[in-house]
């Protein structure tokens, strides 16, 4: 056992000693903070009870901080405070603690007395209040080297025994400052006020990461952020779980931690998936991330995609598979975290993009998925390129993202605040790898490049591009594959369209003409065709139905039951982007005892997702224009018939499998 640190609780225990004229203080230590009870008008049971607060506020702080501040801070019970103020410093470092809470700290009943405040009781808020107050005047030295925050003291009470106001003029320009606790450039990237990118060195004004907070106090600014964030550091034992990259800093800075509860090896996140008959609550395991590539989908002509898109890609690890390049494989258990621009409307509006009208949010998906999409629905390549980040750095990425996923709720902006500004947001805070400290790129294009540069991207992977696809490095656009099909169309029957696109755009009454006289090889080709026909259909038909939704809504018609029932999918489907609001209370991360909750109310939620959903699915074709609903018949009608041609061909062939 440390003998030093044995003797420091010693002394801590021995209570409060009487000074003259009423005030009891901490006893004298070689050096370090020291709290004075004003206790002239205090009875004995008053005295008792305010004597124990200071002792557990003052066992509770971190022996750094104790030390740091070697002074006496005088503290009185004052009748002046507001009501719903437990307690403040006032300008000469003196604390004063709210009097009409006194009588029931006094006779024992704040520490049964409920709040409906964060920490519980009247004696927990109390404490808290202490240690917040305590943390700010360690905050406001921390600017200092300890001989000149002395100086600085000195001068502030001569200035104040004058009357004068601010800092004597003698004492400004003599100290050199340097970074507190609260402007640490490591706890502003964490705590959300991040830099500003295109403006190096300035920071975000407000802070996006206003879901599951144990205190909306701590989003006023950074010191009130540090201040909160410190009463659950040192009285929450769950604080290491529910804001883990939070604790590791404060541990770090103070070289100290209280004693903290086991955390569960999985972080719980809400799976943002289409697919509505899976259980949308999902549970990650860092330890089975092999990981973490750069996913960038390539551009398109549309104009909210010509730079690209930014996303990142967990490399997850099948359970039971040791950790390795094989987990390349397993790309069922891959996961993408992806910020986009949640639209609780059906329009994407171009100015609204510009204007920040859309949340930004952190999306949970599945990797197929976000291949889906990208590949065969917009016809995009993606890329995924490897980060070379340390073991510690893919675990404490993964783990910061899952805080994000549930806490943060930004303004989306196309030119400021994109998905390659918020990408490069959580590499930075959740690696703090320094190649990324000055990094700066508002385009994902550009952001890829700086990462090539910096050697955090590995584009080596792409050399070979048969390889790049088998491994999964690479996921080509079925643009070039449709192309490839209609090319066997049409040499084998001399079709006169020169391009995919080109064959796409006839109706589909007008391709069946060329059926007839295809052979197998070009039926199976045809018919690979025609269901990207029927998929290009489908996305046609939903712009069709939102459009005539959105000016039966601007002209202020009744809506149709279609309109109601996309109303419900479009508010009901908002907890996939925003999970926090599944919850009541607590912070952070949820936890274990919370996970049940959490399953039970997603379940229900997706449910009513998937029947809404089936709804809409039959009362939009009633919607439809004759023409869009005759062209979809079609293409219906085509895919059938090709697929009975395809089987007789091949019958006739002799079951020749298919080239």
């Amino acid at each position: 056992m440390n003998w030093r640190a044995a003797l420091g609780g010693l002394a801590l225990l021995l209570g409060l000693v009487a000074l003259p004229g009423g005030a009891q203080a901490a006893p004298a230590a070689p050096a370090g903070l020291r709290l004075e009870l004003q206790a002239a008008d205090l009875s004995a049971a008053e005295r008792q009870a305010s004597q124990a607060l200071l002792l557990e506020a003052l066992a509770a702080l971190p022996p750094r901080l104790r030390q740091r501040l070697d002074r006496t801070v005088a503290v009185r019970w004052s009748d002046t405070l507001p009501a719903e103020v437990y307690g403040r410093l006032d300008r000469r470092d003196a604390f004063l603690l709210n009097a009409r809470l006194l009588p029931a700290l006094a006779d024992g009943s704040a520490a049964r007395t409920t709040t409906g405040r964060p920490h519980g009781t009247l004696r927990r808020e109390l404490l808290a209040t202490l240690l917040h107050e305590l943390t700010h005047l360690y905050d406001r030295d921390r600017a200092w080297p300890a001989d000149e925050a002395r100086l600085i003291r000195r001068c502030r009470q001569q200035a104040a025994g004058q009357g004068a106001v601010g800092l004597p003029g003698e004492c400004r320009g003599q100290t050199e400052r340097r970074f507190t606790l609260s402007d640490s450039p490591r706890l502003l990237d964490l705590a959300g006020w991040a830099q500003r990118v295109g403006r190096r060195g300035a920071r975000e004004t407000g802070n996006p990461q206003e879901q599951r907070s144990p205190d909306a106090y701590e989003l006023s600014n950074p010191r009130e952020f540090v201040a909160v964030n410190m009463e659950y550091f040192l009285l929450d034992p769950a604080y290491a779980c529910r804001r883990p990259a939070l604790y590791r800093h404060l541990r770090e800075h103070f070289a100290w931690a209280p004693p903290a509860a086991p955390c569960a090896g999985e972080l719980a996140y809400l799976n943002a998936g289409s697919d509505f008959a899976r259980q949308p609550l999902g549970r990650l395991d860092p330890e089975r991330i092999y990981a973490v590539d750069y996913l960038f989908a390539e551009a398109n002509d549309n104009w909210v995609s010509r730079w690209g898109h930014s996303m990142l890609r967990l490399v997850v690890c099948a359970p039971g598979r040791p950790r390795g390049p094989d987990c390349r494989l397993d790309l069922d258990q891959h996961l993408v975290l992806s910020y986009r621009a949640f639209v609780g409307d059906v329009q994407l509006s171009s100015w609204d993009g510009l204007t920040g009208a859309y949340p930004s949010r952190l999306f949970i998906l599945p990797l197929g998925q976000v291949i889906d999409e990208y590949t065969k629905t917009e016809l995009r390549s993606l890329a995924s390129l490897p980060l070379k980040l340390t073991r510690r750095q893919v675990r404490e990425l993964a783990e910061h993202a899952a805080e994000l996923h549930w806490s943060h709720d930004g303004d989306y902006w196309f030119l400021s605040n994109n998905c390659a500004v918020e990408t490069l947001k959580l590499l930075r805070s959740g690696s703090h790898d320094p190649r990324l400290a000055d990094l700066d790129s508002l385009t994902p294009s550009g952001l890829l490049e700086l990462l090539e540069a910096r050697g955090l991207a590995d584009r080596s992977v792409l050399a070979d591009p048969r390889e790049a696809l088998r491994l999964g490095y690479r996921f080509d656009s079925f643009r070039e594959r449709y192309q490839a099909m209609f090319a066997i169309a049409r040499e084998r029957l001399r079709l006169p369209q020169q391009t995919v696109e080109d064959w796409l755009r006839l109706p589909a009454s007008t391709r069946r003409q060329h059926f007839t006289a295809a052979d197998l090889r070009a039926s199976a080709a045809l018919l690979l065709l025609e269901q990207a026909a029927r998929r290009r259909q489908l996305q046609l038909a939903q712009d069709d139905l939102k459009q005539a939704y959105l000016g039966r809504r601007d002209r202020g018609l009744d809506n149709a039951a279609a309109d109601r029932t996309l109303e419900q999918l479009l508010a009901g489907s908002g907890f996939l982007s925003r999970p926090a609001e599944l919850l009541d209370g607590g912070y952070g991360l949820p936890q274990q005892g919370e996970w049940q909750r959490l399953e039970q109310e997603s379940g229900q939620r997706q449910a009513q997702l998937r029947q809404l959903s089936d709804q809409l699915d039959n009362q939009l074709l009633a919607l439809l224009e004759p023409e869009r609903r005759r062209e979809l018949d079609d293409s219906e009608a085509n895919i059938k018939a090709l697929g009975r041609q395809l089987r007789e061909l091949h019958r006739a062939g002799g079951g020749l499998q298919l080239p």
